[in-house]
């Protein structure tokens, strides 16, 4: 990892020694829940997947096993039906590493749109396709309605007593899915450890399963990660990247450098989604938050605004993009450039911003396990989606002032679109 951070490489340095001196990376390991909050929850119970890629490592004979019987019982494609973190990881490694012969075709199904359900339905034959129910809670409202329809097609085609073979489910111990695949007697149940939140599963069986269906050499994927995990537990951050890769992220967030704009190389691009998510949805809440930028077009240096700093990730050797970096270096913008071998090394990449992500919300004083906004929203859904089954209309909210055709909704009183506006702006002039 190569770094370029300009004026703010003395400030690094005095927090790279207040990291060591508080032992933070051995007190992550210790699952030490006062590094971001007086209270253990959501923190204790979600810092699992440090033992990720032992844990997996040792079920891969049960998942070897697995993709055996599914090749053998000559099924061609695979449907991973799931939401976010239980959905990301998998799609990294197809686009990633694409199918390897005589293994399954994986495509992932997260979109509730009709247009994506008929896609597929029209596109992976229920014959010959395995359909992968993925959800940690096991009862992601959306997940099941996928899994309620394609289990009533599959049911439709190939009869009650094959219909189960065609199903896999990937969740939490004693969850509502686990009772449900019981029942529907699904080919296989996939229990992953409870502790292990969505966005820091890519490791676990919910990025593993779907990554050994295709082909992809999982074990020496795991096997790197793991090797990878053991300079994480090391407090001087010239032998741990990954706390050096959180601290510099997290000292830029205090400085308003935060919009984390990640250029990388074309096979690696796809990664950029999972990062995304992880980061965004583990650091932004109570007014705080590091922005990943993913898949934007790379400007000219003096088009982009102060808060940027830029992840360049590539292949080692793979110097097509070199000017363009070397133009934002020359700039004095903040440039990470982080480069691997090998693609196998993605799963190292996996656990090295999982873990940088923490590091980085020690930093900016940010509980990174939780998503609050996440879980209100789902009760909001909810009541919503009750509403309408019982009155088959959604309920609209008021209208605060109505213009030439623009409504507003808002708690600023004002019946002038101008001046909510204008009110509206204002508020986004105190975080910046």
């Amino acid at each position: 990892m190569k770094l370029s951070i300009g004026k703010y490489q003395t400030e690094l340095e005095m927090l790279y020694s207040y990291f060591h001196n508080e032992k933070v990376a051995e007190r992550i390991w210790q699952k030490d829940y006062t590094l971001w909050s007086d209270k253990p929850d959501e923190i204790t119970n979600r810092l699992g997947w440090l033992n990720s890629p032992a844990s997996s490592l040792k079920l891969l004979s049960e998942i070897n096993e697995f993709v055996s019987s599914v090749q053998k019982d000559g099924f061609k494609k695979a449907l991973l039906l799931g939401m976010g973190g239980s959905s990301l990881a998998p799609e990294v490694f197809r686009l990633t590493f694409g199918v390897k012969e005589g293994y399954l075709d994986l495509a992932v199904l997260d979109s509730t749109d009709p247009a994506s359900v008929k896609y597929f339905e029209n596109n992976f034959p229920v014959e010959e396709t395995l359909f992968i129910v993925s959800t940690k809670s096991g009862g992601t409202v959306e997940t099941f309605s996928f899994m309620k329809y394609f289990y009533n097609q599959t049911l439709k085609k190939v009869g009650k007593e094959k219909v189960g073979n065609h199903f896999v489910a990937i969740t939490d111990p004693n969850s509502g899915l686990e009772t449900t695949a019981k029942e529907l007697n699904f080919r296989k149940i996939f229990l992953n450890d409870p502790n292990i939140g969505g966005r820091y599963s890519a490791l676990s069986l919910f990025g593993i399963v779907p990554a050994a269906l295709i082909g992809v050499d999982v074990k020496s994927i795991l096997q790197l990660a793991e090797a990878f995990s053991f300079t994480t537990k090391i407090d001087n951050c010239n032998e741990n990247d990954s706390a050096k890769l959180g601290l510099i992220i997290g000292l830029l967030a205090k400085n308003k450098i935060d919009k984390l704009t990640f250029i990388n190389s074309k096979k690696l691009s796809y990664f950029g989604a999972w990062v995304e998510q992880l980061i965004a949805e583990s650091t932004g809440k109570v007014g705080k938050g590091i922005l990943p930028v993913v898949g934007e077009d790379i400007l000219e240096p003096q088009q982009y605004s102060n808060d940027r700093v830029f992840i360049y990730f590539h292949i080692k050797n793979e110097n097509n993009l070199n000017e363009k970096i070397n133009a934002l270096t020359n700039a004095e913008f903040p440039v990470i450039d982080i480069s691997i071998d090998d693609y196998n090394e993605i799963g190292s990449e996996f656990f090295k911003w999982e873990f940088a992500t923490i590091v980085a919300s020690w930093v900016i004083k940010i509980q990174p396990f939780d998503q609050p906004n996440v879980e209100s929203a789902k009760v909001v859904a909810r009541k919503m989606v009750q509403e309408f089954k019982e009155t088959g209309k959604l309920s609209e909210l008021p209208i605060s002032c109505e213009e030439n055709g623009i409504k507003i909704t808002s708690d600023f009183q004002s019946s002038s679109v101008k001046d909510q506006i204008q009110n509206f702006l204002s508020q986004l002039e105190k975080h910046y």
